[in-house]
């Protein structure tokens, strides 16, 4: 346990986001977005175990016995919190440490479009945080709940897998579940979750069909509900929220779709162009009543074209924003054309010097 606390604590103060842990490899960091290998000796199978069965649990023994994979939360007090997983590979045990600060960011620091704090006033609906790994969904979902909490009267309740950044009560109450610990899964917790009168649910994946399918009632019933799905743009998010479901139900989904979604915060973390840090690059999408419509429609092919001519509304598109900030100066023309959707959409906005 001395151990993995030193590898923990020298991930928190060299400003890394994550710890890999995997036999024939020293132990390794990512600090802005690159792997980084620490200055120790190449683990062996039996020190990733070493290090990782103490920290553990009985009953996340069980379930890691029993399902092989594992995701958890570990802390480490005055250090920070790490939403840890742990899986086999090569027959032999490997683990990954994200950590996550005991404070959570403030909203304005985060570089969010304005519009998304309008979100966190509305008294129900869907709002979506979509991208791949480690681009900040967590951190998004964390600040806009804080925000609610800090200037509403209501219940929060959020299901999470682990539970990272830890809410306190403010103006509302905050119930926090935790998969394996206080709710057996996301599709149980998400079954019973009205029965305790939430004003708003905080679901942290989208993973399947059922969960999917509770959300969009909670959100229709009058709740507001935030979640995350690992999509690359708007237009996706809502193509896999369809396809996650059979023929004969896709035209509900839709309807429920089109009626309930509010917003889809599209994000991914670009180095900057001192290469000191990452800043965030956003798309975003709001429920005009075209968007609403093209949902309806199965016209999901034409969003990208309203996201893109929709900035008086407050929208953006993913080029969009990554070109606003290589205009700012903050990214490099090559991290422009690693990170965007269209090369050609990108070079076009570049050329003509467009900024938002």
């Amino acid at each position: 346990m001395d151990t993995i606390n030193q590898l923990l604590t020298d991930l928190v103060e060299k400003g890394g986001s994550d710890l890999h842990l995997v036999a024939g490899m020293p132990p390794c960091i990512r600090i802005n977005g690159e792997l980084i290998a620490l200055d120790y000796p190449v683990l062996k199978d039996t020190d990733v175990q070493d290090m990782i069965m103490p920290i553990l649990k009985d009953y996340q023994k069980e379930r890691f016995e029993r399902e092989w994979e594992l995701d958890f939360s570990y802390s480490i007090s005055g250090c920070s919190r790490f939403r840890g997983n742990i899986m086999y590979q090569r027959s032999s045990l490997s683990a990954v440490f994200r950590a996550v600060p005991f404070v959570i960011p403030e909203f304005e620091t985060l570089g969010l479009p304005s519009d998304v704090k309008r979100l966190c006033d509305l008294p129900r609906g869907l709002i979506l945080v979509t991208g791949p790994t480690g681009s900040g969904k967590s951190t998004t979902l964390a600040a806009m709940i804080d925000l609610i909490n800090s200037t509403r009267a209501s219940n929060i309740v959020t299901i999470e897998d682990p539970i990272e950044f830890l809410h306190r009560h403010k103006k509302s109450t905050v119930r926090q579940r935790e998969l394996g610990t206080d709710t057996h899964s996301f599709s149980a917790a998400l079954r019973h979750v009205l029965r305790h009168d939430p004003d708003i649910i905080m679901i942290g994946e989208m993973r399947d069909s059922e969960s999917i399918s509770i959300a969009l009632t909670a959100a229709e019933t009058g709740h507001l509900v935030l979640s995350t799905l690992h999509t690359q743009t708007a237009p996706l998010t809502i193509t896999r929220i369809i396809d996650s479901f059979s023929g004969d139900k896709r035209l509900q989904i839709r309807q429920q779709l089109a009626n309930t979604l509010r917003a889809v915060i599209s994000q991914q973390l670009v180095p900057t162009i001192d290469g000191m840090g990452r800043v965030v690059a956003v798309e975003y999408m709001i429920d005009v009543p075209a968007i609403r419509n093209l949902i309806r429609e199965g016209k999901e092919h034409q969003i990208y074209s309203v996201i893109q001519t929709g900035h008086s509304q407050g929208m953006q598109t993913m080029d969009q924003a990554l070109v606003r900030l290589y205009n700012q100066q903050k990214i490099s023309r090559e991290a422009v054309l690693e990170y965007c959707i269209d090369r050609a959409e990108v070079e076009r906005l570049m050329k003509n010097s467009f900024f938002l």
